[in-house]
Parts: structure tokens; sequence; C-alpha cells
């Protein structure tokens, strides 16, 4: 793979104080990863992942990780490389381990940092909202190691006794954190817990480290639901439920933070004889539909973002902001 030089890093020391970061956000099966493809070739660019699914090894059809990507390791890190793109970030964490928002962003500077230093531009691209803020916004979030003890004592609880915990504890959370899911409720309890200070706190800003432009992919409604329902169905099609079942008899236990995600939880009561594959289908696409929403609604509130229909468009706003 050849390393063209481009006059990006030129640029940047005589226009702008801070490096720069192309930013491509939208819901899930919007469109991100080719346009993320096609811009990294027009503009010399290298991705960083900002998928909070797609950073797990194994993980590949439920996920969405494109199927033509292939690993190499370059300097003592492992690159998922599509159409000649490198792909930071992807395909990387143990499937039972948690890539926090700090632990992401750490990754995404250093990334950003390496990939400036080549000469390129730094590309993030994916749907996880709180990881791309964190990153362009320079979020103080609170350093708190998982704690194991405090999440044993808290598995007998339900998700509505969590979330209950959570709004007495901060009832700001509920705007940063994703109530519907057990994992980042529990998260965030923990992080008040150990810090003494409410998780909202991740909203608090501090002086901006990049430079950063964001181009969303607007896609109606209607139009956005029936490519979810098509990814979904291209998933199961290329094998999805053999998938998981691999994973399990890997080792990798239904209770890994990876196993818990949209779709493999879905897939795994089904495989364990809990539900029918149907069931499973369905529970999938609908709670793909409403994770979509989700995302549309955390990204419309960023007046940031370039909404775009097109990669031509997209192209135009990107050439603009380099000059």
């Amino acid at each position: 793979m050849s390393i063209s030089a481009s006059p990006l890093m030129a640029g940047m020391s005589t226009k702008r104080a801070l490096p720069r970061v192309l930013c491509i956000v939208g819901p899930t099966a919007s469109g991100k990863t080719d346009l993320g493809i096609a811009l990294a070739k027009r503009f010399n660019g290298e991705v960083i992942n900002a998928d909070a699914r797609q950073v797990y090894r194994y993980f590949d059809i439920g996920t969405g990780k494109p199927e033509t990507g292939e690993h190499r390791v370059r300097d003592k890190h492992r690159l998922f490389i599509v159409e000649d793109v490198p792909h930071h970030l992807m395909d990387f964490l143990s499937p039972t381990k948690i890539c926090t928002v700090a632990e992401w962003r750490k990754e995404a500077r250093r990334c950003s940092k390496d990939i400036l230093s080549r000469g390129r531009l730094p590309m993030v691209v994916g749907g996880t909202g709180l990881y791309i803020q964190a990153l362009i916004d320079n979020y103080k979030i609170p350093s708190v190691a998982p704690q194991n003890a405090y999440r044993r004592a808290m598995d007998t609880k339900t998700l509505e006794e969590l979330v209950a915990l959570l709004h007495h504890a901060d009832p700001e959370a509920s705007k940063v954190v994703d109530l519907r899911n057990r994992r980042r409720v529990l998260r965030a309890l923990e992080v008040i817990t150990f810090t003494g200070k409410p998780f909202s706190l991740l909203r608090a800003k501090a002086k901006p480290v990049v430079d950063a432009c964001l181009i969303g992919i607007a896609r109606p409604r209607e139009e956005l639901y029936t490519r979810i329902e098509n990814a979904l169905d291209n998933m199961m099609q290329r094998g999805w439920v053999e998938e998981v079942k691999k994973l399990h008899h890997r080792g990798i236990p239904w209770d890994a933070p990876a196993m818990t995600s949209i779709g493999y939880r879905e897939l795994a009561a089904h495989v364990r004889g809990e539900i029918s594959l149907e069931e499973a289908t369905e529970k999938i696409k609908r709670a793909t539909r409403q994770y979509a929403k989700r995302q549309v609604t955390w990204f419309k509130r960023d007046p940031r973002i370039h909404w775009v229909k097109d990669a031509k468009e997209a192209e135009a706003i990107v050439k603009e902001w380099m000059g």
C-alpha cells in the first residue's frame, strides 16, 4: 500500500491552529461506510472507526463490517484494510471487553496523530454519537475502571430499577445515556458511584483539540427503514445465525459485551432455543429501527453537521473546508 504526500500538513500549519478531522456520521444503514471510503480515496484519508460494535473481533456479519476487508499490522497496530483504505480501531478488541468513551477517544487521538504525521487526513466514520462528540468537543470524561464487585452486586436489579437509580442520582443523565441499554445505564451508575459526580458531566467541554468538519447522510425515514430491512435480510442470508453459533463455540459467553448488542442478543436467544428464528428476526428489525431513530435524534441536535444526499454534495463541502 503506497502512501502519497499531500499538502494537508502544510495547510494546517499556515491556516489552522488545530489539526483537521473529517467526521462522517448518521444512523445505521445510511451509507456511512461507502461514503467514508469514497472520500478517503478522494482526499487521501484514513478512516478511524466510530462504531461501538465494529471494534470487536470475530463479530463481522451482524456489525456490518465491510465484506472485502482484510487485516494488516503496521507499527504493531492492527489495521482493517478496505479497498486499500486503512480503517483504524476496527476489529481489534476482545468481545469480552468494553471500549469506554475515554478509551476510544484516547486511541482515536493516537490514530489521528499517526495519520497526520504521514500527511494524510484523519476521517472518523461511525454512528456512535458519544464517541464522536467526546473527540471533537473534548469532553471531560471521568476515568473509572470497571468495578467487577459493584457490577455483580447490581446483577439482581432489573433495567427499570437501574434506570430509576440513575434518574435519582443524576436527573440529567438521560440526555447522554441510552436508557434502553442495560450496560450503558450500569456504566453511568458506576461512574457516579466511584467519582461522586454526575454522569452528565460527560457533556462538559474542554478546549477543542481538533478542527472538525461533520458530514451527515440524510435519508427520508421510509428509505432508511427500507435500507435497514434490506441490510438485515442480507446479513441473515450471509449466515448470521451460524456466526452466532461459532462465536459461542469459540467460548465467548452469552453475556459478553459484544454478544449483548442488537441482533446478537436476539439470535443468541434463538440459538439457546428460547425464541423462534422468525421472532428473533422481527425483534432485531424493530430494535434496529428504534436505534436508528435515536441516532437521528442525537445527530439532529448538532447544528454543525452538514447534511448531504450523496457523495457529490459531501465532496463539495469537504473541498471547501480543506481550502
